[in-house]
């Protein structure tokens, strides 16, 4: 394997991920300077865009920096801030804004239910592998999703993995949820969490063995500050835990973009509050 050496073993779950070149391999950054239809090719080819320094680093600094301190002082709930002018500035600013309405070719719409997640050195549960339409099947199809790590996320602190060439396999494996769900009531049709999927929306939280099934494997990659990552509502992803030695905490934002003028999945149009079911 090249870029930088591993010097822990990545932990899922309790699985550890096998290091071994046909098992685990290295995100592919792009230079988010490239032309905006160099950049869509790229994204159709991969299923994912991971754009090196996107942001400014202080733009991304600047909002660790409010969250951790408004969290600190009381000043407001973790679900206040979610709920913020500020995250909702950070969300729109014209840098990604603008990014979003030349790449998708339309006027963007940021899905209301935003999330922010942080996840502590040494907790064993993670994110699971699974591809976002599971979870947004009542809108398009066309819709993105930005991953941006809020500060400095080395592999050791367990960003996000993508399972490579898994655009064209979460495809296959939604046409066949889709008969699979032909039958079923319109609300338990559209939920991650009907009677024909794994409990969660998960595909599996196992993911040495989902490497083996699908013959594939796991991609990985040292995030910095001003990092983004766009994927496919089909790429399929996960995490690994926070392993990291200075006890920093892992924080991080997920973000859905699509064009107003498609379909727009309702349940994504309310602020995120938990048991939302999504």
């Amino acid at each position: 394997m090249r870029d930088c050496p591993i010097e822990k073993p990545l932990v899922s779950n309790g699985y550890t991920l096998e290091m071994t070149p046909n098992r685990l391999g290295w995100l592919q950054p792009t230079n988010p300077n490239l032309p905006i239809e160099q950049l869509r090719a790229i994204y159709r080819q991969h299923g994912y865009l991971w754009l090196k320094g996107f942001f400014e680093r202080e733009d991304i600094m600047n909002f660790r920096h409010f969250f951790f301190t408004t969290i600190s002082s009381a000043k407001k709930s973790f679900f206040e801030i979610v709920q913020s002018q500020e995250y909702e500035d950070f969300c729109t600013m014209p840098r990604l804004w603008n990014f979003y309405q030349a790449f998708m070719q339309g006027q963007p719409y940021l899905h209301k239910r935003k999330i922010i997640r942080f996840n502590l050195p040494g907790e064993s549960h993670c994110t699971g592998g699974h591809y976002d339409l599971i979870y947004l099947r009542a809108g398009t199809d066309q819709l993105y999703t930005s991953w941006i790590p809020l500060g400095d996320t080395p592999i050791e602190m367990g960003g996000l993995i993508y399972l490579e060439n898994s655009d064209a396999l979460g495809r296959k494996m939604e046409a066949e949820f889709s008969l699979k769900n032909a039958d079923l009531p319109l609300e338990e049709r559209i939920n991650a969490y009907n009677r024909n999927m794994r409990d969660g929306g998960w595909i599996s939280t196992n993911l040495v063995e989902m490497a083996h099934r699908f013959q594939s494997r796991w991609l990985i990659a040292n995030y910095d500050a001003g990092d983004m990552v766009i994927h496919s509502p089909y790429m399929i992803h996960a995490a690994t835990q926070n392993n990291d030695d200075l006890n920093r905490i892992r924080l991080s934002t997920d973000i859905r973009y699509q064009r107003v003028d498609d379909t727009i999945d309702q349940r994504w149009a309310k602020n995120w509050v938990p048991d939302d079911n999504l």
